[in-house]
C-alpha cells in the first residue's frame, strides 16, 4: 500500500520520538521528525531540521499533514542548575508556541495535534494515587508543566482536536532512564533508593506508542489524559522487580543523604529524579477502554529483558 499520511513528529530525535517513527512507519505511515539534531540510528522517516524557536522552511511539512506530535524540550536528566532550568521550561514553551505560528502560516493544518506533558504536573505526593482530576503540585517540574500546556492552549488552533499525554516513566529497549537504572542493578547497586516508598508510574514502550496511535487516529480521544500503566508501584518494588528480571541477587540499597551526594557528582543529575515520585492512574483510559498490552511492571520487564541471551 502506498503511504499517504504524513505525521510530524516535533522533537522526535530523542528515545520517544524514534520509538513512536519505528512504530507508525511500520503502519505505513510517512514520518517526519523535526530536530536540531539528527537522529542516532537510521529508519524509514525523513529528518528535517529545525531550531525549535524561529517558523522556517519545516513548516512545509505541516502542510496537509495527518497530525502533528509535539515531543520538544530538553531533557530533565540533568542538574538542576539555574541555566538548566531556564531551558527545560524555554524549550518546551517556544518550540510549541513556535509550532502555533507554523499552523497559522499553512493552508491545510493537520486536523489534530497531540501535545506531551508530563504526569510530574500531579507534583510528589507520598501516598495518595492521582488520576486526571486530582490536584496539581508545588514546584519547578509542575510549574515547567502549566506553562508547557498552557502555551500549547494559546498556540493550538480552535479547530483542531487537542490531546495531551501526561507522560510517566517509558520503560523500554533502546534508552530512556531505564538503561540508566539497569546499569545500577548490573553493578549490584540497584537497591531501594532513600525510602523506598515514593511512588514509579510506569508505562511500557509499546503501549505509549500505542496511546500516541490512538490520540492521532480516534475522534473520541479529547482533552488531557494522564498516561501510564494502570499498576504503579513503589520504589521498592520497581528494583526488586528490575534485579529479578536482570538476574541480579543482590542490590545496594542507597540512603537520601547518599543520593543527594552521588547523583550529582557521579551522574551527573537530579537527585530528586530518584528521591521522589508519585502514584498515577489514568481514570479517562480507563473509562474509554484502553487496555493496555502489559498491565503490570513484571510482564513488563519480562519483554524487555526476557529476550536478550
Amino acid at each position: 500500500m502506498k503511504t499517504t499520511n504524513r505525521i510530524v513528529i516535533a522533537g522526535g530525535s530523542g528515545f520517544l520520538g524514534l520509538n513512536l517513527a519505528e512504530y507508525l512507519t511500520e503502519l505505513d505511515y510517512e514520518v517526519v521528525l523535526l530536530s536540531r539534531n539528527e537522529p542516532r540510528r537510521p529508519g524509514a522517516w525523513r529528518f528535517v531540521r529545525w531550531d525549535a524557536r524561529s517558523v522556517g522552511e519545516w513548516c512545509r511539512e505541516l502542510e496537509g499533514a495527518t497530525a502533528i506530535v509535539n515531543l520538544a524540550g530538553r531533557t530533565v536528566d540533568c542538574i538542576k542548575t539555574p541555566d538548566h532550568c531556564d531551558e527545560i521550561l524555554r524549550s518546551r514553551v517556544e518550540a510549541t508556541e513556535v509550532l502555533g505560528k507554523a499552523v497559522r502560516n499553512i493552508q491545510t493544518p493537520p486536523p489534530v495535534w497531540v501535545q506531551m506533558s508530563t504526569a510530574h504536573r500531579y507534583g510528589d505526593p507520598p501516598e495518595c494515587v492521582c488520576d486526571e482530576d486530582s490536584a496539581f503540585g508545588y514546584g519547578l517540574a509542575p510549574f515547567v508543566a502549566r506553562e508547557w500546556e498552557a502555551a500549547y492552549s494559546r498556540s493550538v488552533l480552535p479547530e483542531m482536536r487537542q490531546v495531551i499525554l501526561r507522560t510517566s516513566f517509558v520503560v523500554g529497549r533502546n534508552g530512556g532512564a531505564l538503561s540508566r537504572l539497569s546499569k545500577l542493578v548490573r553493578w549490584g547497586l540497584g537497591g531501594t533508593v532513600g525510602s523506598g516508598q515514593q511512588g514509579m508510574s510506569w508505562i511500557h514502550e509499546l503501549d505509549m506508542n500505542r496511546l500516541f496511535f490512538r490520540a492521532i487516529t480516534a475522534e473520541s480521544m479529547q482533552g488531557a489524559y494522564i498516561a501510564t500503566a494502570p499498576k504503579p508501584v513503589s520504589n521498592a518494588e520497581f528494583m526488586r522487580a528490575l534485579r529479578k528480571s536482570l538476574k541480579m541477587p543482590i542490590g545496594l540499597p542507597a540512603a537520601s543523604w547518599m543520593v543527594r551526594i552521588g547523583a550529582p557528582l557521579l551522574m551527573r543529575t537530579d537527585p530528586e529524579l530518584a528521591l521522589y515520585g508519585r502514584y498515577c492512574v489514568s481514570r479517562r483510559l480507563r473509562e474509554e477502554g484502553f487496555e493496555f498490552s502489559y498491565s503490570d511492571l513484571e510482564s513488563a520487564l519480562r519483554d524487555i529483558y526476557g529476550k536478550r541471551k
